[in-house]
């Protein structure tokens, strides 16, 4: 959603961008003599190109190539299906892996076991795959110094959690 917001800011800029230099120009152009005006003229011409230049590579940054990126990825996370995968189509049938076959892949979804054969390209995303990535990301951040800021946070929830149950034997002492 942020990356839209910038591509369309940045492409906004580069619009208004072109229209001031294209309006300074024309302005320059009735000002200044035929002399100047020729020299002005030459410059409006090596602008446009530059600016459109500028715009094509904004673009190429901004949309084509995370796209692309972002292809990469679905194409090979369709690839690298296993069996026992949890996996989710494009119209949004949630189901197990059973079986792999070249292009197409064989799911079981539903309590009554249904299976179902679908497409790999219908494939959007890979719900284990994605929570084993998760834990490895979980379990691959703490090092030492994160474990043991974590153990410290535990021992503070252990007072806590010891002051808590002093309050609630106290008000079950007063209660009685």
């Amino acid at each position: 959603m942020n990356k839209k917001i910038f591509t369309s800011l940045a492409a906004a800029a580069c619009t208004m961008a072109m229209a001031g230099s294209t309006a300074l120009n024309a302005f320059a152009e009735g000002e200044a003599g035929s002399a100047s005006g020729q020299q002005s003229g030459g410059m409006s011409l090596l602008s446009m190109p530059l600016m459109l230049i500028v715009m094509f590579v904004l673009l190429y940054f901004m949309a084509i190539r995370p796209q692309k990126k972002r292809d990469r990825e679905l194409k090979e996370m369709q690839e690298s299906l296993q069996v026992g995968d949890e996996i989710v189509t494009g119209g949004g049938i949630v189901g197990i892996v059973v079986s792999v076959g070249e292009d197409t892949v064989v799911i079981e979804t539903g309590g009554a076991k249904h299976k179902l054969r679908i497409k790999n390209w219908a494939i959007t995303e890979n719900v284990s795959a994605a929570e084993r990535i998760k834990e490895a990301k979980a379990s691959g951040k703490k090092s030492s110094a994160v474990a043991s800021a974590a153990v410290v946070d535990d021992d503070d929830d252990d007072e806590a959690d010891k002051k808590s149950k002093k309050k609630n034997k106290k008000k079950d002492d007063e209660e009685e």
